[in-house]
């Protein structure tokens, strides 16, 4: 007799443990039925709720739908968001989502004026300087680096 299986190989309608009853005395407790469709979402332990958060920048209060917790939820993600959707979309844009195809994907480089720790000498380096972290130019960089490996 043919018997349809499902995902985990058990026959559908089969009650975890491989019984086919629902509850007997054989059993100390009644199992769930485990009868799930491809593709199927296990039922979540949580069920979740509309939640209103405030703005870390304008203050305002919005809206942390289900939905979106349930995102949340399945991308492991640890933290509920800080801002609403219109201050997501300037800090975005403002810090720059990305480079553009102009760019040939990079990212534009910051050029700071500074002036060099060891000899004095004004330059340009391809970052910007941390306070209490020195400077080199090229040439005392290059002596620096030269001196290390020797």
């Amino acid at each position: 007799m043919f018997r349809p299986r499902n995902v985990a190989g058990r026959v559908q309608g089969q009650f975890e443990g491989g019984c086919t009853q629902p509850f007997s005395s054989h059993h100390a407790a009644p199992l769930r039925v485990v009868r799930r469709r491809i593709g199927q979402r296990e039922p979540s332990s949580m069920e979740f709720q509309d939640k209103v958060l405030k703005c870390i920048d304008c203050g305002s209060d919005f809206l942390f739908t289900a939905g979106e917790q349930l995102f949340f939820h399945d991308k492991q993600f640890r933290n509920e968001p800080k801002r609403c959707k219109e201050c997501k979309t300037k800090r975005a844009s403002a810090v720059g989502t990305g480079p553009t195809p102009t760019q040939n994907y990079r990212y534009p480089k910051v050029e700071t004026k500074a002036v060099c720790s060891q000899c004095g000498k004004e330059t340009t380096v391809p970052f910007r300087p941390t306070q209490g972290r020195p400077i080199f130019c090229r040439e005392c960089f290059q002596q620096k680096r030269g001196a290390l490996s020797a």
